[in-house]
């Protein structure tokens, strides 16, 4: 049986699209993941083949043609799409009697209406329209797939076969060399979204360093950041291996997961799209993160943190002063948010969920 993914927005080793879903069907299928500017390689049983693409956001819609024709080039028996831009490519394929799911991310006509690079005049009707097509379209698909509890609930009424398969992390066993050091960390995106201009606005008066490590995907406000006067609070890393990105952890007694309520689809109730809350718990530090609504719940049942407004700097500080000056509650929140992603929040549990899909779309005739 022959797979294959398709992404035009994501990269050849996405975590979801390649660490979770592909290499783990590649235990049981043939997969295939076409993927935009890469070269063609083989990597953990999976077969990845790059299409050339230009023109950023709004290019990629006029330069489908390419995905659709390595599509039919490696002629799979289920083909899963994982970009709104790519429904059409599917329905053509559906067409030709091929297998199809849909891999929804993210609520997109919610999307479509917050996005600040599309003209405001249009975000509305452009998320219509799209709300219209969706419907049309994956009512007629084999199955659809989705992260977030709203979201899966949505897409249901569009199509019954929809199923809930989390981004949680892969658990791994590893030796405890934590040190809960005055540190608090982030590693990912360095943009306006993860609030971190609140953060070292927040350090202002602790004795305390902030490890910031990513990909400066923001100039001018990464730029605006260093000119804050608590910047030399800040020790910025830049992109690191994933080994130094744990040993960034280790230092710290905290990490932080703030995500503005704007920037998130689903404003206030939270998406379980992104890992980042799920990484702390892994290491075994407790978060500080946004008040979402799905968050809270489980940092609240857990014990593994504390949640708070992310435009709230005060709050925010009152909990990195907490954790750097009690290490034992620190250490204790830790273990809870291990213990919870070792036996709920891990890739392990979603497997089960993402076979039984493919079985259920492959026996359907």
């Amino acid at each position: 049986m022959r797979v294959c993914h398709v992404t035009c927005g994501h990269s050849p080793t996405d975590g979801r699209i390649f660490q979770r879903e592909c290499r783990t069907l590649a235990s049981r299928y043939e997969v295939f993941l076409i993927a935009p500017n890469t070269e063609d390689f083989e990597k953990d049983g999976v077969n990845i083949k790059g299409v050339r693409i230009n023109g950023g956001k709004i290019g990629k819609l006029f330069h489908l043609r390419p995905f659709l024709q390595k599509a039919i080039e490696i002629d799979a028996d289920v083909y899963q799409f994982h970009e709104p831009e790519l429904l059409p490519i599917g329905r053509k394929l559906k067409r030709r009697g091929k297998k199809v799911i849909f891999d929804s991310h993210e609520d997109a006509p919610q999307q479509l209406s917050e996005k600040a690079w599309i003209p405001s005049i249009i975000r509305k009707p452009l998320a219509e329209f799209y709300a219209r097509y969706e419907k049309l379209v994956l009512k007629h698909f084999d199955a659809v797939v989705s992260v977030t509890p709203s979201i899966v609930e949505r897409l249901k009424r569009i199509n019954p076969s929809t199923y809930m398969i989390t981004n949680y992390p892969e658990f791994k066993e590893i030796e405890d060399r934590r040190k809960f050091g005055p540190y608090v960390c982030f590693a990912g995106g360095i943009s306006p979204q993860w609030m971190h201009d609140v953060v070292v606005e927040s350090l202002d008066g602790l004795n305390v360093h902030y490890l910031l490590a990513g990909k400066v995907q923001n100039k001018s406000f990464f730029e605006k950041l260093k000119q804050n006067p608590n910047w030399p609070k800040v020790v910025f890393k830049g992109l690191l291996p994933h080994n130094e990105v744990g040993r960034l952890m280790e230092d710290s007694s905290a990490g932080i997961a703030l995500n503005d309520y704007v920037a998130n689809v689903g404003y206030k109730m939270g998406s379980l799209g992104n890992t980042k809350l799920f990484e702390y718990m892994m290491a075994g530090i407790p978060v500080i993160a946004t008040d979402f609504m799905l968050w809270k719940k489980i940092v609240e049942t857990y014990d593994c943190g504390t949640c708070v407004n992310p435009h709230d700097s005060r709050a925010i500080r009152t909990a990195i002063d907490f954790y750097i000056n009690h290490p034992e509650e620190a250490r204790r929140q830790g273990d809870n948010g291990r213990r919870a992603v070792k036996e709920k929040y891990c890739w392990a549990t979603q497997i089960p969920v993402l076979f039984e899909m493919y079985d259920n779309v492959i026996a359907n005739e």
